[in-house]
């Protein structure tokens, strides 16, 4: 009899173990799931980005990527911020971006406006006798060098942005596009 009851109570504890185990298995099955639920609509709703268009009196004007919902102080900040010339308040600084939009910030009249210093850079330019400085001049003053034109002038600035100001008139040659040929032809007009 005692050896009944031994086995009686093995049995009984391996049966326990079992409906324990079930039920604790069917629990946490169904805690998971309401885990992964919750979780999926978290991640569900991503902020998606936006792309907008800058141009105009920014530091660096061109495409940048925003949040959506973004406004537009957020992408001229996305620029570099507002140049000293800009007139910041012709512009709704508050105002809601839509995926490709063009943001334009004006200039304030009265101080040079974007056309006169156009022709103001280009009178400074290579065309005028004056030597242009690789390091300082702007898009407009680098367009003016002989083979360089919009794209290659924006490459220049790149460059400098990125590598920091030239040290010599032929660190011009490690732009994309500019070799021994540009090179000879501008070299008369540029300065660091």
């Amino acid at each position: 009899m005692p050896m009944y009851k031994k086995q009686l109570f093995v049995l009984m504890i391996i049966l326990l173990a079992a409906v324990g185990g079930t039920y604790y298995g069917l629990y946490s099955e169904e805690e998971a799931v309401v885990l992964d639920a919750a979780a999926t609509a978290e991640s569900s709703p991503p902020k998606q980005e936006i792309t907008v268009y800058v141009t105009g009196a920014v530091n660096k004007p061109g495409l940048v990527n925003v949040p959506e919902g973004a406004r537009a102080a957020d992408a001229v900040n996305a620029c570099g911020g507002l140049l000293p010339t800009a007139d910041g308040e012709k512009i709704n600084m508050a105002q809601s971006l839509k995926d490709g939009q063009q943001l334009k910030v004006p200039e304030k009249t009265g101080t040079n406006s974007k056309t006169d210093s156009g022709k103001a850079d280009k009178s400074k330019g290579a065309d005028s006798g004056e030597k242009v400085n690789i390091n300082t001049a702007d898009e407009k003053a680098l367009d003016t060098l002989p083979g360089v034109g919009p794209a290659m002038a924006k490459r220049i600035i790149e460059y400098r942005e990125s590598e920091g100001a030239f040290q010599s008139i032929e660190d011009i040659k490690k732009i994309r596009g500019i070799g021994e040929a540009k090179f000879a032809k501008m070299k008369d007009k540029i300065c660091i």
